[in-house]
């Protein structure tokens, strides 16, 4: 098995930790590649436990990730989870998270020491892929160089303290305009992330939804809305100001007010590692507080 190595900053306290995961991983015979940000801190944890990591591949973007690889490992939080996208691409290369910041809901495992059971599992293929959609942006306003997919969600925002407006039309059929902060449209996956925040709905990864949502609504008959995620969307922005910020994901630009936005369902997934013993539910319990309650137990 090929893992590639990927992950952002990682906090001094889990050195210990990822020296553990390091050791394991090579007792395990895989082959590793590194991502360049992270390599010369995993050297460092390695020398400081008197072992060597082996030779592989140091990789910085989508286009020199050894095709080879079966696992793309990223260490780090739900923000490092989310970069993976823009590294794996169309890739067809299965993602396992490996929590090591906060709250970790994407993440597949936590690394918690010596001996976890969760790199057996994976070495063994004790695990299940879930696909997840992605939502894919077009609009002129956007640099050749930005990657134009969210596994999360788009948002365009306001930058000024003016409320803006954004005229939404789907499938050709004209929505009121929504007069808010701004307007988010999430994937099922990102469903419980900013999308919650504003009040959307919990969609489980596999329906064929997005989920459209005012952020700090200017009308009190405002709602979220669930669309198919077959559906065109297209947005036009009412502002005072020039420009409004746009999101994808963990990314931001400032765009144009005037720009006109068209949003679909990608034409490829994100093929992500879900180890057998959890599940989705079990995650908004431990991680959300789902249904903490004491009449329930939790």
């Amino acid at each position: 098995m090929n893992i590639a190595l990927f992950g952002s900053d990682i906090a001094p306290r889990y050195c210990e930790n990822i020296a553990y995961l390091l050791k394991d991983l090579l007792s395990a015979g895989v082959g590793l590649s590194y991502y360049k940000g992270i390599f010369p801190f995993l050297q460092e944890v390695a020398a400081a436990s008197s072992f060597s990591l082996p030779e592989g591949a140091v990789f910085s973007s989508y286009e020199d990730i050894p095709r080879e690889t079966d696992i793309f490992l990223a260490l780090g939080g739900d923000g490092t989870f989310l970069h993976s996208l823009t590294l794996v691409r169309d890739n067809d290369i299965k993602v396992a998270g490996i929590n090591f910041g906060r709250l970790g809901f994407l993440t597949t495992a936590k690394a918690s020491g010596e001996g976890d059971e969760w790199i057996s599992a994976l070495m063994e293929g004790r695990y299940d892929v879930i696909e997840r959609s992605t939502l894919e942006i077009r609009t002129d306003s956007l640099p050749a160089d930005f990657y134009p997919f969210a596994l999360n969600e788009i948002s365009i925002q306001r930058r000024t303290p003016y409320m803006i407006g954004v005229d939404l039309q789907i499938d050709g059929i004209g929505i009121p305009t929504y007069w808010a902060d701004g307007l988010l449209i999430a994937t099922p996956t990102g469903s419980t992330a900013y999308s919650l925040s504003v009040g959307g709905p919990i969609v489980t990864p596999q329906a064929g939804v997005f989920v459209i949502s005012p952020i700090a609504p200017h009308n009190l008959n405002v709602r979220p809305l669930i669309v198919p995620d077959n559906a065109d969307i297209r947005m036009r922005i009412l502002s005072r100001a020039d420009e409004v910020m746009l999101t994808v994901d963990n990314r931001e630009l400032i765009i144009p007010s005037t720009a006109e936005i068209c949003l679909n369902k990608g034409d490829f997934s994100m093929k992500t590692v879900s180890l057998k013993k959890e599940n989705f539910f079990q995650a908004l319990q431990e991680k959300l507080l789902w249904g903490a309650d004491k009449r329930n137990n939790l």
